[in-house]
């Protein structure tokens, strides 16, 4: 089994959330997903990303 990265892209998030690029662009834009720039690209833990699955689940709204 392949080790899961501690650190996602922006499109590799998307994928995960089978969203597009464009909405989880938003989604970090509006503090929902946090995330951090490492130069110019966005990324995100992959713990803070569970925690926001883990809100979905609550019926928490996003957009």
């Amino acid at each position: 089994m392949a080790e899961e990265k501690e650190i996602m892209t922006i499109r590799q998030v998307a994928e995960y959330l089978q969203i597009s690029e464009v909405t989880t662009y938003r989604l970090v834009q509006a503090d929902k997903i946090p995330a951090f720039k490492i130069g110019h690209s966005w990324r995100v833990k992959k713990d803070d990303l569970s925690e926001f699955i883990e809100k979905q689940k609550r019926g928490e709204r996003f957009l």
